[in-house]
């Protein structure tokens, strides 16, 4: 395979909405420069980029994939980016990685929410986008009310820099807004239709002034009415897509026989940055915080992106070399784990299959394989140069299930295979509630789960079944008693006895739990007062309604009786256990529940929609603020209100809503929610 230099890469991640034609397109693109000799479709699961058991099965993207097409004589490292929301992650890591993103869209005269939430996750990051509307072919289909469209919502941002050449629902061709000039779908220069000349005329006048107000040159000649030539209009258009200020938009067809790319190469050569004019990789040496530009000056450093658990290969790696080389033989070292590793498998990617090379340059992205210590979001650089990245900011886990397996005993076949998935997708992670006793699940959506269910079942063989987890609820006391405990046991022989009585009250110097030593005259003999608090303390993790856990109860011992010879500690331990089920059971016990903060960020549109959703689910507003047209809204919810809150409110703002979540404190539970608790519990026991 040819060697490939910094000024000579593309790397590109194509994002946007699920079912847009993402996929498909890189597919076209692959098929257009001849790295494949058939056109895979996704409704028959031939695509080189969606392989995996379940994409196929689903007929949708749910992993980052990768492969290279070369035209001319630049390689375009392209990477296939889910579009559905659960799998946001996967866009997070291409994006660490590419130097432009382009939004696929389908041309139905509308933004989807999937592209609008990627153009603003771009804008927020400075990362260079451009926009290809997809399928002008279809009844109904329209370019042209698709501009609009992105017009309305972004303004000047959005430039045409192409217009399709349709004869009914055949495109037949292009034209190069830049340089005025038609072609057919293969490239071959024709006149431009009558019909396109306004058009023509209109958007490279547009065009034509944002490129001069790229810099102080161009715009001096732009207001002395000169011409701006067409290398001047096309650096110009480049300096404000890398800078984030432009959204070019183009056109063409991905899927068919008829597939037409129109000028879409040419165009990612003349205006997209290389991985040098692209932003910039922050980075840590000695301390010191620093920004890398992309280079070979200099010795390794790369970033992974992401990893491919192949059953046959083991672990891939997905790395971006940053600066410097990488070659088979070298020593890399690992600044997370500080540890050195040996580069024994290099390759590039083209879906599933490997193409081994020696060599990867600075810009260049590729696979490694058989590393032991590395995996997504670590730096790898050479022994004598050492950085390290800063860390990938992958979205928060915000719903939880409990998981099991659904065949007996074979819960740890299981719970390995979802940690070796771990390796795959970070946005998800285990953690057993010791309280509960259940491990649980935590990920972006209901989905995302569902899937890594399968995937488990696909891949390790191992069934898993998700449920919904059980609230870690407390229990305590309203009101002060007084409680005896006795244990008298005979059974021939030496005997037990042990006698205390107790005072029980809420507030425990530690909000848990305090025992207070007040006997006096030794009613209960010295040796036996540790015997009762222990007794206490095994007692409480069960409360008095139900199986969680007592708190916030003081204790205080304050008579008792013993026996010369009975007296021993087990009489006392089982004594305290009594007295405390007498005393909290009439001290007027309470459950206590989680209470959340939770800020949540949705378009200003949805704001009364959110606030009236959270005072049915029992939830305290906090405040209100509206930032860059988008509501905040902080407020305090009971967990067990907000299980699925990550699907509610995707379904309640079309997928445009997020949120955040952490613990605050417990609460009383309502009377009216007691009962609840109490029945489940009754309901688990049974079982």
């Amino acid at each position: 395979m040819a060697v490939f230099h910094n000024d000579k890469i593309r790397n590109i991640a194509l994002i946007g909405h699920g079912g847009e034609g993402k996929t498909s397109l890189l597919e076209a693109m692959l098929f257009k420069t001849k790295m494949i000799d058939r056109l895979g479709k996704v409704d028959d699961g031939s695509s080189v980029s969606d392989y995996d058991q379940e994409e196929v099965a689903r007929k949708m993207s749910i992993s980052l994939s990768m492969a290279y097409a070369q035209y001319k004589d630049y390689k375009f490292n392209i990477l296939d980016v889910p579009g559905f929301f659960d799998f946001e992650g996967e866009m997070v890591s291409a994006l660490e990685v590419a130097d432009i993103a382009i939004v696929v869209t389908g041309a139905n005269g509308s933004v989807p929410v999937g592209a609008e939430k990627a153009l603003e996750y771009c804008a927020e990051h400075n990362i260079a986008t451009m926009i290809w509307v997809n399928g002008v072919n279809k009844e109904n289909s329209s370019f042209d009310a698709t501009v609009a469209a992105y017009k309305d919502m972004y303004g000047a941002k959005v430039l045409e820099i192409e217009l399709p050449i349709m004869d009914g629902t055949t495109l037949k061709g292009y034209v190069d807004v830049i340089s005025g000039v038609a072609y057919d779908n293969n490239g071959n220069a024709i006149d431009v239709p009558a019909n396109l000349q306004d058009k023509l005329e209109e958007a490279k006048g547009a065009l034509i002034e944002a490129a001069a107000e790229s810099s102080e040159e161009l715009l001096e000649k732009f207001f002395g009415g000169e011409d701006l030539t067409a290398e001047e209009i096309a650096a110009g258009v480049k300096t404000r897509l890398v800078a984030g200020e432009i959204y070019p938009i183009f056109a063409g067809v991905a899927v068919g026989a008829g597939c037409a790319l129109t000028g879409l190469f040419n165009h990612l050569i003349e205006l997209c940055p290389s991985p040098a004019e692209a932003k910039k990789k922050g980075y840590t040496v000695g301390g010191d915080h620093k920004e890398m530009i992309v280079t070979e000056d200099g010795k390794f450093a790369g970033l992974v992106f992401k990893t491919i658990v192949d059953p046959f290969v083991g672990k891939l790696l997905m790395f971006k070399v940053l600066r410097g080389k990488i070659s088979i033989g070298d020593q890399a070292f690992n600044a997370r784990a500080e540890e050195n590793e040996k580069i024994t498998a290099l390759y590039v990617l083209r879906g599933k299959k490997q193409d081994n090379v020696d060599t990867l340059y600075a810009g260049d992205v590729g696979a490694l394989a058989k590393l032991n210590y590395t995996s997504t979001g670590d730096t790898l650089c050479d022994p004598s140069e050492k950085v390290k990245f800063d860390e990938i900011e992958f979205p928060k886990p915000v719903i939880a299930f409990a998981v099991t397996s659904s065949e007996k005993g074979a819960e740890d076949k299981v719970i390995a295979g979802f940690n070796k998935l771990m390796d795959e997708d970070v946005t998800f992670k285990l953690e057993k509630n010791v309280e509960t006793n259940e491990m649980l699940i935590w990920g972006l959506g209901e989905m995302q789960l569902d899937i890594l269910v399968k995937k488990v079942k696909n891949k390790f063989n191992a069934a898993a079944v998700l449920k919904e987890p059980r609230v870690s609820y407390r229990e305590t006391i309203k009101k002060t008693v007084e409680a005896e405990g006795k244990h008298k046991k005979q059974s021939g022989g030496a005997g037990q006895f042990g006698q205390c009585s107790i005072r029980f009250e809420p507030g425990a110097e530690d909000g848990v739990f305090e025992f207070v030593d007040a006997v006096v005259g030794g009613a209960i003999p010295r040796q036996f007062i540790p015997a009762v608090e222990k007794g206490l303390r095994e007692a409480i993790p069960k409360g008095i309604l139900a199986d969680y856990p007592m708190v916030n109860l003081k204790a205080t011992v304050f008579d008792g009786k013993s026996h010369p010879v009975d007296s021993k500690e087990i009489a006392y331990i089982t004594a305290a256990k009594l007295a405390y089920q007498e005393g909290c059971s009439k001290a007027n016990p309470v459950f206590l529940e989680p209470i959340m903060s939770i800020k949540i960020i949705v378009p200003d549109s949805y704001m009364g929609d959110i606030m009236g959703d959270l005072n049915k689910r029992r939830g305290r507003i906090l405040g209100t603020d509206v930032a860059e047209g988008k509501a905040v809204v902080e407020a305090e919810v009971p967990q067990v209100e907000i299980a699925r809150y990550a699907t509610d409110l995707r379904s309640m703002t079309q997928g445009r809503g997020k949120f955040s979540m952490e613990f605050v404190r417990y609460e009383e539970v309502p009377m009216s929610q007691s009962q609840k608790i109490i029945d489940d519990f009754k309901k688990r026991t049974a079982q």
